[in-house]
């Protein structure tokens, strides 16, 4: 019976897994919509995010089976919560994707943000992108040493919204306000985006040994 209970604990964690490589996908592609004003796939980044809704509630409902049917303790214990905390995070990395994927859909046929800008945007969602992915990877592995290179990829993101905002606010500013605007929260969505991202290594670290990283 122990046997069949890790299996299951091994498939709801492949489960986060698959939605953090879900969010990855989706913060890649409404970056796509963003900085090439695509409303196609803007669109599609939209309706995919019930898709990640749904593997959410899947997520929790399986954790809570195996917390009710098993009574875990210890590592087991901790990765099972650990699951639960997470796929909410990870659902919200979708919906912060989503967002960007609506800015361009609001702003189509033009750009959202200054194409002047575009560079930066794209470096972050590249950014946000490969974090999801690492998570993945830290939580199919079961690895515990994932946390300290997300936060450092997470500062990164930080610097490049703060530098976005600093040129918002700047002299320099030639774009007009509504553009400030739409610029200053699109950032936003990236910054949390990978701040989410953290949170779910820094949980999952301490699944995985017990510790919780500074």
């Amino acid at each position: 019976m122990r046997e069949g209970f890790h299996d299951d604990l091994e498939r709801l964690t492949r489960s986060l897994a698959e939605m953090c490589e879900a969010a990855a996908a989706a913060v890649r592609h409404a970056t796509q919509a963003l900085v090439q004003a695509d409303l196609v796939v803007a669109q599609q980044v939209i309706g995919d995010d019930e898709l990640l809704d749904a593997q959410r509630a899947q997520c929790v409902e399986d954790a809570y089976s195996l917390l009710a049917l098993q009574a875990p303790v210890a590592g087991d214990l901790r990765r099972i919560l650990a699951v639960v905390y997470c796929a909410e995070k990870v659902e919200r990395m979708g919906d912060l994707a989503a967002h960007i994927a609506d800015t361009a859909r609001y702003a189509h046929p033009g750009h959202a943000v200054p194409t002047d800008l575009t560079p930066t945007f794209e470096r972050m969602g590249r950014l946000a992108a490969e974090m999801a992915e690492r998570v993945a990877t830290q939580i199919r592995t079961g690895a515990g040493d994932g946390y300290g290179e997300l936060r450092e990829a997470d500062e990164t993101v930080d610097a490049l919204h703060a530098g976005l905002l600093a040129g918002i606010t700047g002299p320099d500013w030639q774009h007009g306000q509504r553009a400030a605007v739409t610029t200053a929260l699109t950032t936003r969505f990236y910054e949390r985006f990978a701040d989410q991202v953290v949170s779910v290594a820094k949980r999952f670290e301490f699944a995985s040994t017990g510790d919780l990283p500074e």
